[in-house]
């Protein structure tokens, strides 16, 4: 082992947070990642990423191919959104997005079947390219964080000069119940992702960095910290094994239990002189930095009610239904689709709704329909918060329309991770009311 490389394993004591431990139902754990044939059609909204909609460069009756730009990033929160397949543009409609309910354009691109690539820009020597170009790299590739909030990379790559960065904390966790994607890529890809965490260590100048994964998972555990062992990185390299515990994968909770850190309300971890990302979007970074290639595809678990829970590599924009019949169909009386986890995840219209960026997985369940009882002032939603904050507060105020109250009470701060609904014994969907609570302080805000 490198003597400027430590590696090292620590298990920590779940009671040093708050959180629930759900049954972790982790179906296809076991199950390597497949490759999925080409789909048909493809449907690819302009906004698969926080911060301002890309705008549309192709228009109907135009012929592309696959990792073509279709759509150009609008500002410096935006990235650019290109083809999955090669083939013809059929129309560009609206859609109204399931994650956030607006209204926003998507592309239907119909595959010729061939998948012809554009010719990717890759470096002779990636280790020669200047930090500038490989920020742009990234850019253009559209990267963004796979682990489900869709933050523009390249805006975390640039954190401002006044707010350096000694820690990067790559998130491995993977706590929310049925997911298996980020494990099985530490299990086939862990050179790739090491080399893209070496890509990000080079560009932020930051010689600290902690592979965060939780000890349910001893074989990724044992993997990334062999692969760390015979090869040299920059600067320091801990894996650290979690106790595991939901929701340990959320970034302020996970720096918090690493660091002792605690983000401001309202602030990025970059405040506190930390930058997070997901083990998946470090393997976009080596196929951008590397391969040059775009985002067209990331492996997603379909699990819950079907005949064979899978991980597949897919390309965005394929229809949900199409993974889940590559799995065997439903099993069962299941009504229910969700892309995410039963914690986090968002239920979805159709069955045939569209993947993007952000879906890391597809659920399948028999939705329960659980009725509403009153708050006993239990407490338990308290207790379970990660960010100790008081779900049941919020609930009162949201009811009342007391809207701008809640900002006293610190709700910028909830990561809506479904903890406290999880916890409370009147079925009360805290979450929602969170949600809406918010969303009317926002509007508030803007008058």
């Amino acid at each position: 082992m490198k003597d400027d490389t430590v590696v090292k394993m620590k298990l920590f004591n779940n009671k040093k947070s708050n959180g629930v431990h759900p049954t972790e139902n982790k179906l296809s754990s076991h199950k390597k990642i497949e490759s999925t044939g080409l789909p048909k059609e493809v449907t690819l909204p302009l906004c698969q990423h926080i911060g301002a909609p890309a705008q549309a460069i192709v228009k109907r009756g135009d012929e592309v191919k696959t990792g073509q730009k279709i759509a150009e990033a609008c500002g410096f929160v935006s990235v650019p959104i290109h083809s999955t397949v090669s083939g013809k543009v059929k129309k560009i409609t609206k859609t109204v997005s399931a994650v956030t309910s607006r209204v926003m354009e998507a592309v239907v691109i119909e595959s010729d079947g061939k998948d012809e690539w554009v010719e990717l820009n890759k470096p002779a020597h990636p280790g020669t390219l200047s930090k500038e170009e490989i920020i742009e790299r990234i850019k253009e590739a559209g990267i963004v964080g796979l682990g489900g909030a869709t933050f523009p990379t390249h805006v975390k790559l640039q954190p401002p000069p006044d707010k350096p960065i000694d820690s990067i904390i790559i998130n491995g966790c993977e706590c929310e119940p049925y997911i298996t994607s980020d494990h099985r890529l530490m299990l086939e890809h862990g050179e790739e992702i090491l080399k893209g965490l070496e890509i990000m260590m080079n560009v932020i100048g930051c010689k600290r960095a902690y592979i965060a994964i939780e000890d349910n998972k001893p074989d990724a555990v044992r993997n990334m910290k062999e692969l760390l062992s015979k090869d040299k990185y920059p600067g320091k390299i801990t894996v650290e094994s979690l106790g595991t515990q939901y929701p340990l994968g959320a970034e302020k909770t996970l720096l918090k239990r690493i660091l002792g850190r605690e983000v401001p309300v309202g602030c990025l971890p970059m405040e506190v002189g930390v930058v997070v990302q997901n083990v998946g979007t470090l393997k976009a970074l080596y196929d951008a930095i590397y391969l040059g290639k775009p985002l067209v595809e990331r492996v997603v678990t379909v699990t819950g009610m079907v005949k064979e829970p899978k991980n597949l590599l897919s390309r965005f924009g394929r229809p949900a239904k199409e993974l889940i019949d590559m799995c065997g169909g439903i099993v069962g009386d299941a009504d229910e689709l969700i892309f995410g986890g039963p914690m986090m995840g968002v239920t979805q219209p159709r069955f045939d709704e569209p993947t993007q960026r952000g879906t890391n997985s597809i659920l399948v369940k028999k939705s329960e329909k659980v009725p509403e009882s009153n708050c006993i002032r239990c407490g338990a939603c308290v207790e379970s918060c990660p960010m100790n904050l008081m779900p049941t507060v919020y609930v009162q105020f949201t009811k009342n329309e007391w809207y701008e109250e809640l900002e006293d009470y610190w709700i910028e701060n909830c990561v809506e991770c479904g903890s406290c609904a999880y916890s409370c014994p009147a079925n009360i969907p805290l979450v929602q009311y969170i949600k809406v609570g918010k969303s009317e302080l926002a509007k508030l805000r803007c008058k």
